[in-house]
């Protein structure tokens, strides 16, 4: 007998398992199987099952049922890059469609260098003048005679970096799913990235040419992250293709440009001249070689550029054919010489009237880079959320969270899904942008510093990279190894009430070489340290493959035969630590001290 509960409704996803769809209508999995039975469905209880289907059973449960929404992340308007804050001050009536931007994300064995090569391929075999002797990191294709520019990124690495200078070069992101494969952790990390930039996505679903492929069940696993195809009646469009036959290509571009066609892209041809970097270079026979796109304004030979702490007259203009050219407008990617130094890629640049006022922007920069460097700004703090959100600063709390496994990560995510905090003033809500399995990595860190958000491991230990980029970028980087204490710390943040607590600072690495007994001391670690240093009153942590397997105070520290209070890297040490004896060579020695961080 069902329960009567018409006054309550309840949101369903595109698809779930009937475990889920169990727990979300409150009731035993076997209720939901025999429900299915009766409807003529027979499913085990992880068996994927879809909007329909799941919609018969919660009405006949006596549920109201709707589509559950799929929340964006709301434009934060100092997210908004340079550039495109500049061109919102543009008057209305000087704004002309400019061609798209178009940059191609996706798993690294799915087929982006092969569809992009195939996309320029075929644009190149239609009749375009010259050819394409070399790689290009950007380049321009016509479809029924309209312009579409793509950006060749090597990954949504690269993006992400040019993301976290105030770049967005990309007006729609090409998301690549292979058919053979299906969505992959990195198709996750990629979309992450997409979403992040707030930018369209389109799908291009490609190699359906092989005969393992499986077209319907990568759908299904795309409606599962919450791209729902538009021939599932959801808002995403996705593309048949293949690379490799050369199919599909012109379905692709006329999905970008009816993307295009419903966005508003727009720039001002006369109005100031502003672009991003997309590579640069030093040549030995030409200087320093940039790649850029014009994003606003047009370009011309002998302009004097400003990207990052270089400047210069160009001296030359190439479009990406390498033909020489006078002008570049909107959404034109071209190399340029005469730049003093390399700028990098992300990098806004700009025009300015003379070299003199060139020389001077550059140096109050530098002054203020120095000032920045002798006084640092506060970095972004679990501690520090509530506070900037009192001051109109943040609007939510957006995090990334890493687990060791699956089973850890799925609860960890629910969770923190359902955490919000109230004031007087509003409300913080918990955003939680990627997440996934496994250690915490560069390009975690690096997702973080383009969006602001904070990065959570449970379990899992830091790499080196992604250490060093988050002490270099003021990101935090929490570890947990009970769950319940890192939610309580996120729901403690967004109600401002996070206590002192004491943490552990990293000062120094070292790498066991070998090990030696020691009569009393039990087995001492002969190490090498390879960052910072070790301290005698400090706590190492024994990491193995990369998991710590024990921690505790140092007891003994030595330089050859003298007992030293620190050993600074490069220098080889012996380590003794309270308690432990057993180390192998290849071990990770972590040296960290104790201090208490305040809270707001």
């Amino acid at each position: 007998m069902s329960k009567n509960k018409n006054s309550q409704v309840i949101e369903l996803p595109i698809s779930l398992s009937v475990r889920d769809l169990a727990e979300k209508l409150g009731t035993n999995p076997i209720e939901i199987i025999k429900t299915l039975m009766q409807n003529g469905v027979m499913a085990n209880i992880n068996q994927l099952i879809d909007y329909e289907t799941a919609e018969i059973v919660a009405v006949e449960l006596g549920y109201n049922v709707e589509l559950e929404k799929i929340e964006q992340l709301q434009a934060d308007e100092n997210e908004i890059p340079l550039w495109r804050r500049m061109i919102a001050n543009e008057k209305d009536a000087d704004l002309k469609q400019r061609p798209p931007v178009v940059t191609i994300l996706g798993h690294v064995d799915h087929g982006k260098t092969s569809l992009l090569d195939a996309i320029r391929e075929t644009s190149v075999q239609a009749g375009e003048a010259g050819g394409i002797t070399q790689h290009i990191s950007a380049y321009q294709v016509t479809h029924n005679g309209k312009l579409i520019t793509f950006l060749d990124t090597p990954g949504h690495a690269a993006f992400t970096a040019m993301r976290s200078r105030g770049a967005q070069g990309a007006d729609v992101v090409i998301l690549v799913v292979a058919a053979d494969d299906g969505v992959m952790p990195q198709t996750k990390e990629a979309l992450a990235h997409a979403r992040a930039a707030q930018v369209p996505i389109v799908v291009a679903l490609n190699k359906v040419d092989k005969q393992n492929a499986n077209p319907d069940f990568v759908k299904q696993q795309l409606s599962e992250v919450g791209l729902i195809p538009d021939d599932w009646d959801g808002d995403t469009m996705v593309i048949p293709v293949s690379a490799k036959q050369g199919t599909g290509l012109g379905d692709l571009l006329e999905a970008i440009t009816l993307v295009a066609d419903d966005t508003d892209i727009l720039a001002n041809p006369s109005g100031k001249v502003l672009g991003t970097v997309i590579e640069a270079e030093k040549d030995s026979h030409r200087g320093i070689v940039a790649t850029i796109l014009v994003q606003n304004g047009t370009l011309r030979k002998n302009d004097i550029l400003i990207a990052g702490n270089g400047y210069g007259s160009i001296r030359a203009m190439f479009d990406y054919r390498g033909n020489p050219i006078e002008e570049a407008t909107p959404s034109t990617p071209i190399s340029v010489l005469g730049f003093n130094e390399v700028p990098s890629a992300g990098d806004i640049f700009y025009t300015v009237d003379s070299n003199k006022e060139a020389r001077n922007i550059i140096a109050e920069k530098l002054e203020k880079e120095k000032a920045s460097v002798s006084t640092p700004t506060g970095s972004l703090t679990l501690e520090s959320m509530f506070d900037q959100f009192q001051a109109g600063q943040v609007r939510e709390l957006r995090l990334i969270v890493k687990a060791d496994v699956q089973g850890s990560l799925e609860p960890i995510i629910s969770s923190l899904e359902d955490i919000s905090a109230n004031d007087k003033e509003g409300t913080i809500k918990v955003k939680v942008l990627h997440s996934g399995t496994g250690n915490i990595t560069e390009n975690d860190v690096s997702l973080a510093v383009a969006s602001k958000a904070i990065v959570m491991g449970f379990n899992v230990s830091t790499d080196n990279a992604a250490s060093i980029l988050a002490e270099h970028e003021g990101i935090e980087v929490r570890s947990y190894n009970i769950i319940y204490r890192l939610l309580e710390d996120v729901e403690k943040a967004l109600k401002g009430m996070l206590e002192p607590e004491e943490k552990e600072v990293v000062v120094g690495k070292a790498e066991v070489r070998a090990v030696f007994r020691i009569r009393k001391l039990g087995n001492i670690a002969g190490c090498r340290v390879i960052k910072g240093e070790l301290r005698r009153n400090g706590f190492m942590r024994v990491l193995r493959n990369g998991k710590e397997i024990y921690k505790d105070e140092v007891v003994s520290l030595k330089h050859e035969t003298e007992d030293v209070k620190e050993v600074r890297e490069g220098h080889e040490c012996g380590v003794g630590i309270k308690g432990f004896t057993d180390f192998k060579e290849g071990d990770v020695l972590e040296c960290f001290v104790k201090k208490m961080v305040k809270a707001v």
